[in-house]
């Protein structure tokens, strides 16, 4: 079956490359000394991505469950550990913690989403739904817990006078701890919403506008978006909340102690 898609070759690939050239040419101008920011960007965003493109060329052609479960560990661990270097603050074990609410939250709504949503999908490991499903969800994901986990920090930071009073006329850790929790959680949780207010408005997300490129149907294109936007924002409350959560009990202690020492400022 021919394909509805135009194919680019590399050579149009290039001259939309050159267009970051103009972002160079911004940065000298206004002396904003981005440039070497945005050469390496650039650079990586091309072998990166062509890099994947090998790989998943490789795993869509074996089609075995242990590769792909493979590699969409590895694209967990990645995630994580990209949520934690987003933070300005971080604590001891902030890492597990990063790991396991991003896999938690992750994985179980992608798995609600192979066997339950989109059952058809036979086997559940096809890596053309499993893998790219598993990425849009772990990038919004990782945002969410790198926002929650920032804005714990801050909080706590910041009204350590008020928190440390609370628990001294003795407030338990939760009734301490709670507002910074909450703001944490509300921040995280903000993009997804905001997202979720103006798309097909304001904005066509990625996934909508390749399947239009490749000629699928708008409404078939629609369908997926919608359940792809609830899976994204499922996940980034789950994993937001697993990972406040998780560093609200690190940082405070069974005997309704702040911790703050274990707070550090990169």
């Amino acid at each position: 079956m021919k394909a509805t898609y135009v194919e680019l070759s590399n050579y149009e690939v290039a001259f939309a490359a050159a267009l970051i050239i103009i972002n160079g040419l911004i940065s000298l101008f206004l002396r904003l000394g981005l440039e070497r920011m945005l050469f390496l960007g650039a650079l990586r965003t091309i072998v990166q991505l062509v890099l994947v493109g090998f790989v998943l060329k490789w795993v869509f052609a074996v089609q075995q469950w242990y590769i792909v479960v493979a590699v969409m560990l590895v694209m967990t661990a990645i995630a994580a550990i990209a949520a934690v270097r987003r933070t300005g603050l971080v604590y001891p074990g902030v890492y597990l913690d990063s790991m396991l609410s991003i896999c938690a939250s992750c994985w179980i709504v992608s798995a609600f989403a192979l066997l339950t949503v989109m059952r058809q999908v036979t086997p559940w490991y096809d890596p053309q739904y499993a893998i790219p499903l598993l990425g849009m969800i772990l990038g919004n994901t990782l945002n969410g817990i790198a926002l929650g986990l920032n804005q714990l920090g801050e909080e706590l930071s910041s009204r350590r006078d008020r928190v440390e009073t609370l628990l001294s006329l003795g407030a338990t850790r939760w009734e301490a701890g709670r507002e910074p929790v909450r703001q944490a959680i509300r921040t995280g949780m903000i993009p997804i919403i905001n997202s979720m207010m103006v798309v097909g408005i304001v904005s066509l997300p990625g996934m909508m506008t390749g399947q239009l490129i490749a000629g699928v149907d708008p409404g078939q294109a629609v369908k997926y978006q919608i359940v792809i936007m609830f899976l994204i924002a499922s996940g980034t409350a789950m994993g937001t909340v697993g990972v406040v959560l998780l560093g609200f009990r690190r940082l405070f202690n069974s005997r309704h102690q702040f911790c703050y020492s274990k707070l550090q400022r990169r």
